[in-house]
Order: structure tokens, then sequence, then C-alpha cells
């Protein structure tokens, strides 16, 4: 069995297909963990939840844009903000209601995962405190772990905690000048811009091999 990680995929249905296919993912015998932000942006939100359910061996990660959209399913209203900031794509995506199967994957999601001395979570956390205590602010939207990497990715052996290695999304590489996966510090950066116009991209865990769909709006 071989473990995948994917970044945000904002919608991005057919980079998604074309991800799974170019890994050769195996449905019946691999895993994939999702870092989040599957919702907003793109116009295929439904469409990629759909896919998403049909994996047997799934494990997600909240992320922002995943929280404001569960907050829109439970209150029926839409925020302002969120509904301004690219949440009227998912509005526009479930027009004709929310299967009850998307809102079970997002009710049963994680807000991050650790296995083998490996964390998954979506933005990063306060390097200061357990993750026990971190609040849904640090996991889903503070970039500070990803700057403190960043700051020292040039040192030799430099590193920010405890795991082994930490994978995050959130933060589209793009914003340091690449279309690929960032390595700094035991950190390992997902998000390679999809939703902004750039790829979607999937990584083996084990190999560090990772396999990107086209450029995706």
């Amino acid at each position: 069995m071989r473990t995948f990680v994917i970044g945000d995929i904002h919608g991005q249905v057919y980079a998604l297909e074309e991800c799974l296919e170019l890994s050769g993912f195996d449905n019946d015998n691999d895993r994939l963990i999702c870092l989040g932000d599957v919702c907003d942006r793109g116009i295929y939100i439904k469409e990629s939840f759909d896919l998403l359910s049909g994996i047997k061996n799934l494990t997600y990660i909240l992320g922002n844009h995943d929280i404001w959209f569960l907050d829109w399913a439970v209150k029926g209203e839409e925020d302002p903000f969120w509904y301004s900031f690219e949440g009227v794509q998912t509005v526009k995506s479930y027009k004709e209601g929310i299967p009850q199967s998307h809102l079970e994957l997002l009710n049963n999601a994680k807000m991050y995962h650790i296995e083998n001395n490996k964390l998954f979570v979506h933005a990063g956390f306060d390097l200061s405190k357990p993750l026990n205590e971190q609040s849904m602010y640090e996991l889903t939207l503070n970039r500070g772990l990803i700057k403190n990497a960043m700051s020292r990715c040039s040192e030799k052996g430099a590193r920010l905690s405890p795991f082994d290695e930490i994978y995050v999304g959130h933060t589209p590489t793009v914003h340091y000048g690449t279309e690929e996966p960032i390595n700094a510090c035991e950190l390992w950066m997902l998000d390679t811009g999809a939703g902004w116009g750039y790829k979607l991209t999937i990584m083996d865990i084990e190999t560090k091999e990772f396999w990107q769909s086209g450029n995706v709006k």
C-alpha cells in the first residue's frame, strides 16, 4: 500500500482526476491524505467531493474554506466575507442541495493527522504550544510555520519541530516563485496554486515522487 498526499484542490475535479491517474493511484490498495480546501474558487466543488467520497482509504484534513462551507451548510446563511471570497462558487455548485455523503466526509474530517511521526495539517501550527492546544485559526489559517521554515531553510540540518516530516497546504508555493512543492527544514508545502491558474500536486510520501496536473483556474 502506498500513501499519497495532495494539496488544495479548490474545485478542480479534472486536475484531481489527472493527478490520480498520473500517480497510478490504486483505489483498492492505496491511501490518500487530502490537506483540505476542496471548496471554493473553482466551479466543480460538488464533483470533487463526489470523487473523493469514492476513495476507499481517504484521510481528510479540514481547511479554512471547508470550515466556512460547513458553517453555511449548517446555518443556511451565506457569510458575506466567505461568499465574496470565492464562496459563491461553492453555493452555485450545490444549488440542488448538499449530498449527505459530502457533509459526513467533512464532519468526520480531522484538524490534523499524525502517523509514523509525520504531521499533516492544512496551514501549520504554533511551535510554542502542543497540538491539542492549537486554535482553529492556527491550524487552518496561520502562515507563521511556513514563514519560519522559509527563513531557516538555508541552514544545514535546521529543524523546527519534533516531527520527522510536516505536510501543509494553504500557502501556494507560487508565492515563493515555484509551481513545485517546497521542502524547507522538515516541512513540505503541497499547495501549488490549483484554482489560481496553476497546478495541483500529489506526492508519494515515502519516495517524495510527485505528479502535477496542467495549469488550472
